[in-house]
């Protein structure tokens, strides 16, 4: 059984679809982008499935946001999770290490050449 709950407008060519469905033989609640355009329509495979079973606290946790939290400007909402915390020191940033020069067999057989120990030769 599958039942559409509703769409939501990602873009021109994308919708987010929810939807009730059996997948697999478990029930669970759908939430996939389905796109429509020349080369494809149909769903992708962007999306999550909540399963039954973790459908109530998946519906607790979205319950748990208001709406005034949606309108917020981002400043004020980071402002807000962040004023009961202590601000984090900032560590310096590390410079990626370097990866090491791949060399070609050439150029290895030149440098083992001249790295070889070389044997005390007599003098003539």
């Amino acid at each position: 059984m599958e039942k559409d709950i509703g769409k939501l407008k990602k873009n021109d060519t994308s919708d987010i679809v929810i939807r009730v469905d059996d997948f697999g033989g478990q029930r669970g609640l759908t939430i996939r982008e389905f796109v429509t355009s020349d080369r494809y329509t149909g769903f992708t495979k962007a999306g999550v499935r909540i399963s039954a079973e973790n459908f109530p606290k998946f519906k607790e946790m979205i319950n748990s946001v208001s709406e005034e939290e949606m309108n917020e400007a981002p400043e004020q909402a980071e402002t807000k999770e962040t004023s009961d915390e202590k601000p984090a020191e900032e560590k310096p940033k590390e410079k990626p290490k370097e990866k090491p020069k791949e060399e070609s067999k050439e150029e290895s057989k030149e440098e083992s050449k001249e790295e070889a120990p070389k044997e005390d030769m007599p003098d003539y």
